[in-house]
């Protein structure tokens, strides 16, 4: 293999990774193509463990009824509500973020709240996976790599959250910065390109706009970061901490 065959071969498969490469057209599959991502910041600047990005939801302040959360992630990445449309099955519509409704039998509380990947420290997805398709960035977020995932649909067996994804039919009208392809495994990136570029992820924003502001994005390893002081003075909780995942994303009011 030559350097610059090299080359392009890792570029490829840190796609995700390094969130960027120049816009065009790589092959998945036989017959599956995906846009590759717009560059979100050089190249010489990877990622750190010295963070760790994660989410706190405040299911107090996450109103019932309310899905501005999904719909501005629907409309940033791609995945709908006409993506819906396309398929010949509404139940193989992609749900990177959904929200649900939990009632405790004992006393009738109900509680609206999101659901995504959790971005786990150590995600059940990247253990089971056969090719490193499913990854974890050193700044804990967890990705796939489209080009490499070969469909097997481990992953989203091995998830407790429910939180993954399978394209089963072809796309179109895909954005840059969220590839997609049909035959591949997907999931909330928290929008790992806007992280990159400094900014918070669709979610936080649109609940931030609307005036509910349930949803703070931050670094979880950084003790002055909004985020972290939260947790520090009002504790937040696992969703299936059982689990010992130590996740990314915590909830408060569950």
């Amino acid at each position: 293999m030559s350097d610059n065959d090299k080359q392009m071969d890792s570029s490829r498969r840190d796609f995700l990774a390094r969130a960027g490469a120049t816009a065009g057209a790589a092959a998945v599959a036989p017959g599956v193509f995906l846009t590759a991502p717009a560059v979100a910041k050089p190249a010489d600047q990877p990622v750190s463990s010295e963070q760790r990005w994660g989410l706190l939801v405040d299911t107090t302040r996450c109103a019932d009824g309310c899905s501005a959360c999904v719909s501005a992630c629907e409309q940033y990445n791609g995945w709908g509500p006409g993506d819906a449309e396309k398929h010949s099955r509404p139940d193989q519509k992609a749900h990177w973020i959904r929200k649900v409704t939990v009632k405790e039998k004992a006393t009738g509380h109900v509680t609206s709240l999101p659901i995504m990947c959790q971005h786990c420290e150590t995600p059940p997805c990247a253990d089971v996976c056969p090719t490193g398709a499913s990854f974890k960035r050193a700044d804990g977020i967890v990705l796939v790599d489209k080009h490499i995932c070969i469909g097997c649909r481990y992953c989203m067996m091995a998830c407790p959250y429910k939180a993954r994804s399978f394209v089963h039919e072809d796309l179109e009208d895909q954005k840059p910065w969220a590839p997609r392809g049909k035959g591949t495994v997907e999931a909330c990136t928290l929008c790992v390109d806007r992280v990159d570029a400094g900014e918070q992820p669709a979610c936080v924003e649109a609940c931030d706009r609307d005036g509910h502001k349930a949803l703070l994005f931050g670094d979880l390893y950084d003790e002055n970061s909004e985020i972290s002081k939260q947790l520090r003075e009002h504790g937040g909780k696992e969703i299936r901490a059982d689990l010992g995942l130590n996740t990314g994303v915590r909830y408060r009011g569950i």
